[in-house]
């Protein structure tokens, strides 16, 4: 189930965010190109003409909206080499960004060329010169021409004419290429400077990615090591109860032999209900061992005796299922089946300094020599479990005191799952 969610989350950057990194991008040179106009056309002695840095404007914002457009279409072509090398994909912005920067030069020679004529005139008017085009698109200037007046060949001469010079030829379409490629020039660096943006989103975008899924391997290598912990615990105690099932049968107390089947009924329809890597409530808990000890007190009905201790505050805080059983049987083991008089099996509940801390002890014996492999395999699977599930932020301490044995174990206070 990991390997196909991870298949099916093919990083990539969220279409929202693509969009908003292009409308900043072309915004800020929308803003930058109007300032310039402005200060280009100030001189410091001529006002402005705010209506034709209006009309340049809206022309300007058209041509903006154009270019966040084809850049959309861009990112959509990019977008198919998100999985490929670092270098293919570098390669793939320099080549696709070109026709569309060209694309981008086209639109704004379109938006701006019947605003040429305008801005000649204003230009004629500003500096008191004649300029008009002709029928080829020539930009002609009128210039006086002095002659001689042939009549009058000792005066000085005399204005009798003007004459139109080309300044400027009609545009060719060569002229206009020209044109286009020097706007598309300068678009195709700013194309090249998004496309290293995205390119740095993406990169954000696998990173963060990789670091899911990884969490995901090591949320499922977790809950697999907690499994296999757990499902330790019921072969173990099951190879118990059914020795001592069968010595009940072999040595004629069916009765009892009765009562622990129907209470290893209840017990394991308690074990089995939750799932292995959850968590379950204290009091919930606490009622699994004493079914367990019930199970024990068929066979020693005379030397068992179970004291659980669990304030009000503390039933519903949770703990890694049936944790306690290794603890419970091995003062079963290791005092009570051990002696001839009565063992008192004490497991309780604290908090204490917002941890939870549960004791398990009995005034046994203690642990024998020569036991402490069984005694000590026990002891792992709990600090394994709760390592796993808590990691190293757990104390389990496990030794005899004056007057028996106690195993107690420190874990974060969790009241709701």
């Amino acid at each position: 189930m990991i390997r196909s969610n991870a298949k099916k989350a093919r990083p990539s950057v969220p279409f929202r965010t693509v969009l908003f990194s292009m409308a900043v991008l072309w915004a800020t040179y929308f803003v930058l190109i109007t300032l310039r106009s402005f200060v280009i056309e100030y001189d410091g002695v001529n006002p402005i003409d705010y209506a034709m840095q209006f009309d340049m404007m809206w022309r300007r914002a058209v041509v903006t909206f154009v270019a966040i457009g084809l850049t959309v279409a861009l990112w959509g072509l990019l977008r198919l080499f998100d999985t490929r090398a670092l270098w293919v994909r570098v390669l793939a912005a320099i080549i696709l960004a070109l026709p569309v920067a060209v694309a981008i030069g086209k639109a704004n020679h379109l938006a701006f060329q019947d605003i040429q004529k305008a801005a000649e005139q204003k230009y004629a008017e500003k500096n008191g010169i004649n300029l008009r085009r002709d029928e080829s698109g020539n930009l002609l200037v009128e210039v006086p021409v002095t002659r001689v007046d042939p009549a009058n060949p000792d005066q000085d001469g005399t204005i009798v004419d003007s004459e139109s010079v080309i300044i400027v030829p009609a545009q060719t379409n060569a002229d206009m290429w020209r044109a286009v490629l020097d706007i598309a020039l300068g678009r195709y660096f700013l194309l090249l400077a998004w496309a290293s943006l995205y390119f740095a989103l993406l990169a954000g975008y696998q990173a963060r990615a990789a670091e899911r899924r990884e969490q995901e391997f090591r949320s499922a290598a977790k809950a697999a090591e907690l499994r296999s912990l757990r499902y330790q615990v019921n072969p173990h105690f099951l190879f118990n109860t059914l020795n001592s099932l069968s010595a009940l049968v072999m040595t004629g107390k069916a009765e009892r032999a009765e009562r622990m089947i129907q209470t290893m009924s209840r017990f394991y329809r308690h074990s089995l209900a939750d799932e292995p890597t959850s968590d379950v409530a204290l009091k919930d808990e606490f009622d699994l061992q004493q079914l367990y000890l019930d199970i024990e007190a068929v066979r020693f009905p005379e030397r068992l005796v179970c004291n659980f201790d669990l304030p009000d505050d503390l039933k519903e805080a949770r703990v890694p299922g049936m944790i306690l059983q290794p603890l419970v049987e091995n003062s079963v083991k290791y005092a009570v089946s051990a002696v001839k008089e009565v063992i008192t099996i004490t497991v309780k509940a604290r908090e204490e300094f917002d941890r939870l801390v549960i004791t398990v002890s009995d005034d046994g014996p203690g642990v024998p020599e020569g036991a402490s492999h069984g005694f000590g395999i026990g002891l792992a699977n709990v600090r394994d479990r709760l390592e796993a599930r808590f990691g190293p932020d757990i104390v389990l301490t496990s030794a005899p005191f004056d007057g028996g044995y106690s195993t107690e174990m420190r874990i974060p206070l969790t009241q709701n799952g």
